[in-house]
């Protein structure tokens, strides 16, 4: 039986001095398809480990519903781990942060006012203890002990940047060892409080840096009771939200020379390895003075890029870990990228048009949230009939972008602060008011971590007085079925939401990247899976089109365009 533990300042496996030597892979922003060659890239960097979150809010996307197969077979992303070579470093805390919505956090705990998140609330707890009870049983079977991969657990996530409810992290990690975990357990946290806010009894201090190795551990020290030193997350680049100016990046020669650094003085989570993709509406956001929500790729600038291109950072960072382990002789292979015909929209769909097949209509005397509605994410529209003229609206809770039509007609939109105050619209008695409103990705990180429900919520004013009567639709678009798509259409013409059909023929699936020149903002859909937004503000341009999810021969492209602002085309190319 292998074991693998600490003893003072360092990590020993099977008794031999053990240097992790880890890279951050999220399984779950990865097409299962290309498990295996991303891990054996790592491999082949010279990493002797992986590291990865497990998201709650996907495993348990309803209360009481489980997910870990396909795309969330997280035992398979393990096994292929260990038939590569690797160790596996799992975080399954409540919270993983990760530029995830709600950091991970299912969106439908915020339908229930009586959960405090992160704290040691027997509600809140109530809620993990169910979810581990599910989870773990995909772990412990994995773990050193059990001659699996698993070296290390962690306990939360930078929780000491969140909280200090000490007693919180103590039933947490008890949870942990009553269902099953045996392999040390471990804290991370960063420097924006003082580290010892985030330590639990019986887990190993860890911290989370991208620069000043030497200081950042020397006051690791200080904490972890002489136990090895360890960056579990060396940042060596960045995330983009919609609206940045550029794409983040950082030099690879320095990020190389920092890496150094950190292996000369201890152990290493190089996060990212490979970012991947934020599919779906699975991006987080982060609350800058504004709200600031992350784009659909997550590239993070990695040595392995978004769509597994080895980049000249991947080189530099294995020319310094040769420096500490031989490297291994593995073959890896570069996947091929394609270019492909997609004219112009055969077809569309008008949203409004569509709705009976899309959604059931709700309702309410007030407008509630998309939780209270029973809904995790996408898009929700609030629409009632005007009793009388008006020339101004004000909203009591919106969140986060909100499309406000009458009819069919867009006659304003709002964002993140131009949501607050009086808007002045004058529409007239009998209008049929429609508000879309956008779940743009809840906050991942701070002190406004449970103040993310979206959509509308309370009294909508109308010339100070409250409207009543409203229907509601919610419109997570997990499903696409059912629309009727219409005749051709001069697609400049008409400003309300839209889907737009696009045929596309391939001989030989390839990698691609999905460019929408011309068209405002929206998501796109391929084959029935939600790929994820798009944004003419940028800094993101193109969507990375993995090859298996195309197919040989027919393919069906849906873009939802909300904003009115449509190109003729969409552009499939391989770089």
């Amino acid at each position: 039986m292998s074991q693998f533990r600490i003893e003072k300042n360092q990590f020993l496996l099977d008794e031999q001095p053990f240097k992790i030597i880890s890279g951050a892979i999220h399984y779950f922003r990865v097409v299962p398809a290309y498990w295996e060659d991303r891990l054996k890239k790592l491999r082949a960097m010279g990493c002797n480990t992986v590291e990865t979150y497990v998201p709650w809010n996907l495993h348990e996307p309803q209360p009481g519903e489980y997910c870990f197969s396909g795309a969330l077979n997280l035992e398979l992303f393990i096994q292929i781990a260990k038939n590569i070579g690797l160790y596996v470093i799992i975080r399954p805390s409540p919270f993983i942060c990760a530029e995830w919505d709600f950091g991970g956090l299912p969106a439908w705990l915020l339908a229930n006012d009586d959960i405090s998140v992160r704290t040691s609330s027997d509600v809140f707890l109530s809620y993990v203890a169910r979810y581990y009870s599910h989870l773990f049983p995909h772990l412990v079977p994995y773990q050193i002990d059990n001659e699996g991969p698993i070296l290390l657990m962690q306990v939360e996530n930078e929780y000491g940047a969140y909280g200090n409810d000490t007693q919180y992290l103590i039933k947490l990690r008890d949870l942990m060892h009553n269902c099953g975990a045996t392999v040390p357990l471990i804290t991370s946290d960063n420097f924006e409080q003082d580290l010892s806010r985030g330590i639990c009894p019986g887990a190993l201090p860890t911290a989370n840096f991208g620069s000043g190795s030497l200081e950042k551990f020397t006051l690791l020290a200080e904490i972890n009771n002489g136990g090895p030193l360890m960056c579990t997350e060396f940042w060596v680049g960045w995330y983009d939200a919609w609206g940045d100016v550029q794409h983040h990046i950082t030099d690879a020669d320095s990020a190389a020379k920092e890496l150094d650094k950190v292996l000369a003085l201890g152990n290493v989570n190089i996060y990212m390895f490979h970012g991947g993709t934020n599919f779906g509406f699975m991006n987080g956001a982060n609350n800058r003075g504004y709200f600031a929500p992350d784009v659909t790729s997550y590239d993070y600038d990695a040595p392995l890029a978004e769509d597994g291109t080895i980049t000249p950072k991947y080189y530099a960072f294995q020319k310094v870990i040769a420096k500490y382990v031989p490297l291994p002789n593995i073959e890896i292979s570069s996947l091929p990228h394609g270019d492909f015909s997609a004219g112009p929209p055969d077809s569309y769909a008008s949203l409004f048009k569509n709705l009976d097949a899309l959604s059931s209509p709700i309702f309410l005397d007030s407008p509630c949230c998309m939780e209270l509605l029973g809904q995790s994410y996408g898009y929700t529209l609030y629409s009632c009939t005007l009793p009388r003229d008006i020339s101004s609206l004000s909203f009591s809770y919106a969140r986060d972008r909100m499309l406000i039509f009458s009819g069919d007609l867009l006659v304003c939109t709002l964002f993140d602060a131009d949501i607050s105050g009086c808007h002045t619209l004058n529409l007239p008695a009998g209008s049929n008011l429609q508000i879309l409103t956008e779940n743009l990705g809840r906050v991942n990180y701070g002190s406004l971590l449970a103040n993310q429900r979206k959509g509308l919520q309370g009294t909508v004013l109308a010339d100070g007085l409250p409207l009543m009567g409203w229907e509601c639709r919610t419109l997570p678009l997990t499903e696409l079925s059912g629309l009727e798509f219409l005749e051709p259409a001069d697609i400049h013409s008409k400003r309300s939401p839209a889907f737009f059909h696009f045929s596309v023929e391939v001989s030989k699936p390839l990698d691609t990247f999905l460019s929408l020149p011309g068209w405002g903002k929206g998501c796109v859909f391929v084959n029935g899976f939600n790929l994820g937004r798009f944004w003419d503000i940028g800094p993101q341009r193109r969507l990375y089109l993995p090859a298996p999810l195309l197919k040989k021969g027919h393919n069906d492209i849906i873009v939802l365009e909300t904003d009115g602002i449509r190109g003729t085309s969409i552009l499939l190319s391989k770089n």
